[in-house]
């Protein structure tokens, strides 16, 4: 009886706290319209800033749940658009990527996760300005396709962390010729078949506690306005500074990965 109260008390105290909401909406919204406009990548935000009021494993319970809502909202919006080929080789290397995530879950640093996603995303952002200034042109050469197989496994992997798939898929569909339509939409289905083969791990890690769900739907409201802030974003940026915010985008989610590995280490 005693247990169950306080567990009565750290969700009320949770979901009064006007710190909690500060860092959870614009967390929500973050996902939401990296979701409906930008194919996920600064979505990996949204964690780090919903751990400054609750556990890092707790925040991602918490969102697991409303990305899967919004993955729902995004397929509508993207129905048809996405490219199957890319899906095809994508999807079976992300599930690789849960499982091994799962298997290593009580054993891993997610500090040092951080910072090889981090340097990797980092040397990818640099890497395409410098290339894009000196030959004048907005897309560098392209990657083979099978070359989605280690990106969509690390974004699997990093996902069951962190929520924080979107910058190895990112680095990889960027080098592919996706116009950004096509980047996005294949990174709605990648992401909404990832986290909702993750609810499975997640469960039977118990990350999909009554203190988290009842949060999640505290929040859930939040997601159609972000898809739709996303979605309208999408459509009002052209596909050369969609392409060059995204890297942009990628170079600051990069710093923010090592930083937050660095402390982590620390």
């Amino acid at each position: 009886m005693i247990k169950a109260k306080t567990k009565v008390h750290f969700l009320f105290d949770m979901l009064t706290d006007p710190w909690f909401y500060a860092a959870a909406i614009p967390a929500v919204l973050l996902f939401g319209i990296a979701k409906g406009g930008f194919g996920g990548a600064f979505g990996v935000l949204a964690v780090p800033i919903l751990s400054l009021v609750v556990s890092p494993v707790q925040a991602a319970g918490i969102l697991l749940p409303i990305l899967c809502f919004m993955d729902l909202l995004g397929l509508w919006a993207y129905r048809g658009k996405w490219v199957v080929a890319e899906l095809r080789v994508l999807l079976p290397a992300a599930v690789l990527g849960i499982g091994i995530g799962t298997l290593l879950f009580g054993y891993m640093s997610v500090a040092v996760i951080r910072l090889i996603v981090g340097a990797v995303a980092l040397w990818f952002a640099v890497h395409y300005w410098l290339k894009r200034r000196a030959s004048d042109n907005e897309r560098l050469p392209d990657l083979p396709r099978t070359a989605g197989i280690a990106g969509a496994a690390g974004a699997g992997f990093t996902s069951f962390i962190a929520h924080a798939g979107g910058p190895p898929l990112t680095m990889y569909l960027l080098r592919r010729p996706l116009d950004k339509t096509g980047f996005v939409a294949t990174t709605v289905v990648f992401f909404a078949v990832v986290n909702y083969v993750k609810l499975v791990p997640y469960a039977w890690l118990g990350q999909l506690s009554v203190d988290n769900l009842a949060a999640s739907l505290v929040l859930a409201p939040l997601a159609p306005l972000g898809i739709a802030l996303g979605i309208w974003l999408h459509r009002n940026i052209a596909d050369r500074h969609f392409f060059r915010f995204a890297h942009l985008v990628l170079f600051v989610v990069s710093l923010k990965l090592i930083s937050d590995g660095i402390r982590g280490l620390w």
